[in-house]
């Protein structure tokens, strides 16, 4: 994508004002327009249906699987076992003779909001104040991106899903004035109540992108075609016409039929779904309509932003904006800097899923053969904090996995298979069904890589995003396998006994909280959210050695100093700290003077420290 004219201004001012990325004080930085709680966020990633099920009265039934892939209802089905073996087919999946992938695709575990509101003491005490719920919109797959409407909760993620579907029957869809308030909405409510007194805020997910087969605006076009009041919400190629002998065709995200495409012209999504979807952003974000946006959600995450057109962003931001300044904005573009770049300039988007953030450290942290040198880990970092103007560096969403990525453990046992940075490759490569890719439990080995990357990230600039369960040691190849329920301390879980071809370890791998990975991240967290220097402070790189693969670097604000040192080498490594003065060490405890008669300063093999300065 060609640089816009924005962007080369924004560009000129960055060159002109920014001296962030040299180490500066971040006071002498520029303009800002990111919200400011969001550079003191640490996010969390909820899958609903994965998390916690809450309330098994709520659990789906068959038929409310309809219009979801692999569609198939007919067969035998039941809630699946929260805590059984994830690729052993149970018996009642072995009846429609399918392999493990089509049945993966079938099951739902139960997971809802009122499993969330449980576990909200949870994520509280891992120190995380800010969730990024995946969709939580009315669908019927396990991943609820192919929305029945945006207006509602998905009744099977309420405490009523019968009688909330009775309700949503008696509205208008595209009449907001019709819409009622469902037992599954107030309960997002409640969860955003909840979650605000704990000190935590919460975006949805967006999906304005498409919508499912079986939303109601594609139903009625599908039933009443050219006649239909929804014809121009959808990308239709053709109606169904016996005259002119043409059928009803019509575009499908990245050709996936289950999830036609909003209509988009010139300017984005064209008039009608526009209105829709402005109607329900307004509905989340200030539900009592007051004017007050309290009660609402804090902002949205929105899913491929790179399929709608910048003028609709645009006018969405201003519309978003008017509703709640200080709501966040963050976009998936999985892309490099410059086709991510307009979408940073102060007029979309605050920040991006920072999967670029992730790339550099799975090159310099969990690869073997193909690692990169500390030099030109430093040069990744340099390039994605200097890019973008606002303050956008500090609010950028600094993840290792997701629902879309293989998780950090399971990478760190494949991490040579090939370059996560090669997004459209390694998405495919780091699948469970490729029989190259190791699914096994995570050595010791590589979770001291995940170890590593937590100090980093945690107290890197920009704001730490922890996938669910990740921080207790869970594994998984990419979707589906990412995707798996969370693993709880109160439940027993069945040892992973068999792969994915159907055949038996020669061992079994135990499934539990990894406490001592738990701790770790507690405790990371805990340093992030006690000193601000690690969350608003300037940042200078004061150490780059190649040879014994050492990194270093210095945060600083108001008077804070923090330095941080990682080994990333398989020894233990002695490197020199040139500063004068007593630190404590965060991480590891304890007290080290510098002087220029003493200035040496050791760290074990794959480890770091976090030294404040007295």
């Amino acid at each position: 994508m060609k640089t816009s004219f924005i962007s080369i201004i924004a560009s000129t001012v960055l060159l002109l004002g920014n001296i962030f990325a040299g180490g500066g004080d971040s006071s002498m930085a520029k303009t800002e327009f990111v919200p400011d709680w969001a550079k003191d966020a640490v996010w969390y990633q909820v899958f609903p249906e994965r998390f916690r099920n809450g309330n098994r009265d709520n659990d789906p039934k068959i038929e409310n699987l309809k219009g979801a892939y692999p569609h198939d209802i007919t067969s035998p089905w039941q809630i699946h076992p929260w805590e059984s073996d994830w690729y052993e087919l149970q018996p009642y999946e072995k009846g429609n003779g399918k392999d493990i992938w089509f049945n993966l695709q079938r099951r739902r575990y139960g997971g809802d909001l009122q499993g969330v509101i449980d576990k909200l003491g949870y994520i509280k005490d891992l120190g995380i104040n800010a969730i990024y719920l995946n969709p939580v919109f009315q669908a019927p797959s396990l991943h609820k991106y192919d929305g029945i409407s945006f207006h509602h909760v998905d009744p099977n993620f309420g405490n009523n899903p019968e009688a909330d579907r009775e309700l949503i029957s008696t509205e208008s869809f595209d009449d907001p004035t019709t819409w009622k308030w469902t037992n599954a909405d107030k309960l997002v409510l409640e969860l955003i109540q909840k979650a605000h007194k704990l000190g935590i805020r919460v975006i949805f997910d967006g999906v304005f992108n498409h919508m499912g087969i079986s939303s109601i605006p594609f139903r009625d076009v599908v039933e009443n075609q050219e006649k239909s009041r929804f014809k121009n919400w959808f990308s239709i190629k053709s109606f169904e016409d016996k005259e002119k002998g043409t059928k009803f065709e019509y575009e499908g995200w990245f050709g996936v039929k289950e999830l036609p495409e909003i209509k988009e012209d010139e300017n984005g999504i064209v008039a009608e779904p526009k209105k829709y979807i402005f109607d329900i952003t307004k509905r989340w974000m200030d539900p009592n309509g007051d004017g007050n946006p309290a009660d609402g959600i804090d902002g949205w995450r929105l899913d491929v932003a790179f399929c709608i057109k910048h003028p609709f962003w645009k006018d969405w931001r201003s519309h978003v904006k008017s509703i709640n300044n200080e709501a966040y904005l963050t976009a998936e573009v999985i892309d490099p800097i410059d086709v991510i770049e307009p979408y940073l300039q102060g007029d979309e988007f605050d920040a991006v899923m920072n999967y670029n953030f992730g790339f550099a450290c799975a090159d310099f942290i969990l690869a073997e053969k193909t690692r990169i040198s500390a030099s030109e880990f430093d040069e990744k970092l340099a390039e994605l904090r200097s890019a973008f103007p606002g303050g956008v560096e500090y609010v950028q969403q600094n993840l290792f996995g997701s629902h879309d990525a293989n998780r950090i453990g399971s990478h760190a046992m494949n991490a040579d298979l090939g370059r996560y940075g090669n997004w459209g490759k390694w998405f495919n490569i780091s699948r469970g069904s490729n029989d190259k890719y190791n699914t096994a439990k995570p050595t010791e080995q590589a979770l001291k890589k995940q170890k590593l990357f937590a100090i980093l990230q945690m107290t890197y600039v920009g704001a730490p995003m922890i996938y669910y369960g990740d921080e207790v040691g869970m594994w998984g190849a990419n979707d589906p396998d990412c995707r798996k329920p969370m693993v709880w301390d109160d439940l027993k879980y069945q040892p992973e006994i068999y792969n994915p071809d159907g055949s038996k370890r020669s061992s079994p791998e135990e499934v539990k909280v990894n406490n001592d990975l738990l701790g770790h991240y507690k405790k990371l967290i805990n340093i992030r959210n006690s000193h601000p220097s690690l969350r608003r402070g300037s940042y200078k790189t004061i150490k780059v050695d190649d040879e014994h693969e050492i990194f270093g670097f210095e945060r600083k604000f108001e008077g804070e100093e923090v330095l941080v040192f990682i080994n990333n080498s398989d020894v233990k490594r002695t490197t020199t700290v040139l500063r004068d003065g007593k630190y404590n060490d965060l991480l590891n405890g304890g007290e080290l003077k510098f002087s220029a008669s003493y200035n040496l300063l050791e760290i074990p093999a794959k480890w770091g420290v976090i030294l404040l300065k007295r």
